[in-house]
This record gives C-alpha cells, structure tokens and sequence, in this order.
C-alpha cells in the first residue's frame, strides 16, 4: 500500500527505466506492457514478478519462480528494491503466500 498521495506504481516504472537507461538494476521489464500491469524478470533468480495497479492506488504483486526452492530470493529482491527505492512512499507490505501445493 502506498502512502497517501504516492503513486507507487508509476514510481516503479519510472525507476525500472531510469536503471535501464544507466545499463544498471537486476529487476527489469519483461514482454509486452498494458495499461496498469507490468511484468520483471530478475537478471540472476529464474522467475517473474507480475504487479498491477488497483483501486486506491493498491499495487498487487504476484511473485512467480520457476523453481520453487529459489521463490524466497526473487521474493526477498523484490522487497529489498521497494525498500531502497520508495520506503518513504510505501505505507506497508503484506506477503500472501499460496496454499496450494
């Protein structure tokens, strides 16, 4: 959840083109983009994040890998980025996982 006022969305987009453009940055955009949803890849943990922009300027993640016992590092990344990129905007973080097996 961002603060209020923050556009947490438009933040990371605009950051993941800034890193892009300086040849830096693990995290970066991968295939075709729509309106309000995004999808990365890391440049070393084989997987993708997924995130979208909902109501009241929630951003939603879903953290994917294609190996199950490496989920928690492209996991770990990700938050680490939001954290040393927009900790100031962000109100809070929670982590849903998955019940199924």
């Amino acid at each position: 959840m961002p603060r209020q006022g923050s556009d947490l969305y438009g933040l990371l987009v605009r950051k993941e083109l800034a890193l892009r453009q300086k040849g830096a940055g693990t995290l970066h955009r991968a295939g075709s983009k729509s309106r309000d949803v995004d999808k990365w890849v890391h440049t070393t943990y084989a997987g993708w994040i997924r995130f979208q922009r909902c109501l009241g300027g929630a951003l939603v993640a879903t953290v994917q890998s294609k190996a199950a016992d490496v989920e928690w590092q492209l996991l770990a990344s990700f938050i680490g980025f939001l954290h040393r990129h927009f900790e100031q905007r962000i109100a809070s973080i929670t982590v849903h996982y998955d019940s199924t097996p």
